[in-house]
């Protein structure tokens, strides 16, 4: 049985196919269990498990957000950004739908203030700057929620950069802006309230939001989990596409013995197509009830 439970749109967020076509595609993979997970959207769960059963795959709700966490050992006290995956959420919830639409509100602000910050810096390199239609050029490109990776994606295309990778290393890394903030205990709150589980996302990500951002320690990750996150999550994503096999065993030995939730995923966004290229176990599934 193939299993994907980290899988993003171009209808819901930051993924290159539109929904359709990502089934479509797993379809071809031969994908049996699969889970759409937009960044901070629930847009299209309701046609995905319409579509699942189509291709008659099993499906799970889902959704990725971004909270803000602290841990008063690591970082001097200062907050880094982790994500969180919710699963087997009621996809009417009206608390969870209303916070969404905060978070795509102060996202729009976001992606301004990220573009005003870098038209400076394209200033200073005597580039020509970002105008208004520009930025509705960047809006018109969008389905889903609008982020950095949209505007990596415009730089490309103008000709600025070769790829996201430059991106991010010449502009947006430092052109960021703050996320809206939202706590591991209100992303718990949200969740749970909803009917859903919790889980820690790709927590050894070494190129991602993570627990790397704290330590790249396994041991002292997990320690982290053990001192500040236990009660507000259910599980933990243990296989991962940029998680070794030593991150996955440890991870995976650390949930068991803790009584977690497991899950896996690919965490594709179609930039390469990676989805169904995750070996998770059956029994991940089997904990879902869907076996």
């Amino acid at each position: 049985m193939k299993t994907d439970l980290h899988i993003h749109t171009r209808d819901g967020s930051d993924g290159q196919m539109t929904l359709e076509e990502v089934f479509a595609e797993a379809s071809r993979r031969s994908i049996d269990v699969i889970a759409i997970t937009d960044h901070d959207s629930i847009r299209v769960q309701k046609d995905a498990a319409g579509l699942a059963g189509r291709n008659g795959m099993r499906y799970l709700t889902g959704v990725e957000l971004n909270v803000t966490f602290a841990h008063p050992s690591y970082r001097g006290g200062q907050p880094a950004s982790l994500d969180l995956l919710g699963y087997r959420f009621d996809p009417d919830s009206r608390p969870l739908i209303d916070k969404l639409s905060a978070l795509a509100e102060h996202r729009e602000k976001r992606v301004v203030e990220i573009v005003e910050k870098l038209n400076r810096e394209l200033r200073e390199e005597q580039i020509e700057e970002l105008t208004a239609a520009d930025m509705d050029a960047i809006r018109s490109s969008v389905d889903g929620s609008l982020g950095r990776p949209h505007i990596a994606n415009y730089l490309i295309e103008k000709g600025i950069v070769r790829d996201k990778q430059e991106a991010f290393d010449r502009y947006l890394v430092r052109c960021d802006a703050p996320h809206m903030p939202l706590s591991l205990a209100e992303a718990s709150e949200l969740v749970r309230g909803a009917g859903g589980k919790l889980i820690l996302a790709h927590p050894n990500d070494p190129n991602g939001t993570s627990l790397v951002s704290f330590t790249d320690s396994l041991e002292e990750q997990q320690q982290i989990i053990a001192d500040s996150m236990l009660d507000f999550i259910d599980g933990l994503e243990c296989w991962h596409s940029r998680h070794d096999n030593e991150t996955s065993a440890s991870y995976l030995e650390f949930a068991q013995e803790r009584g977690l939730l497991i899950t896996g995923g690919s965490d594709c966004h179609q930039q390469p197509v990676v989805m169904g290229s995750v070996n998770v176990p059956e029994f991940v599934i089997q904990q879902q009830g869907l076996s």
